[in-house]
């Protein structure tokens, strides 16, 4: 089991995702897009969190299928920004690849909560 949210894998992987997301859009990029993807970069690292603190083992599995579905939201973002040539085909691989392993790290803890 783990103590707090910051020891576990999940959390520290969706918040280098974020950083990252935050260092990509710092420049050059439409401020629409780029609100959405910090948003839905934030999203998945804080609903993480949020859901561990709530001491109930119910509340943290809907909050972790909620950082699942904002690792999606931010896929999707990826590709678009991939399409309109605001990011290069390796740093979409790279990004799409971590977002699809948080998401099976997600879906399998709450899997393990759930059980």
């Amino acid at each position: 089991m783990y103590r707090s949210f910051e020891e576990l894998e999940v959390w520290q992987r969706s918040s280098r995702i974020a950083v990252r997301i935050y260092e990509l859009t710092r420049t050059h990029f439409d401020s629409g897009l780029k609100n959405q993807m910090t948003r839905a970069a934030v999203s998945v690292a804080s609903n993480i969190a949020e859901g561990a603190e709530r001491n109930s083992a119910k509340e943290f599995s809907r909050f972790l299928y909620i950082a699942r579905g904002s690792a999606a939201e931010l896929r999707t973002q990826i590709y678009i920004a991939y399409k309109i040539g605001m990011i290069d085909q390796e740093t979409k691989d790279g990004l799409v690849n971590e977002l699809i392993e948080i998401s099976k790290m997600l879906f399998g803890l709450a899997q393990s909560i759930n059980n």
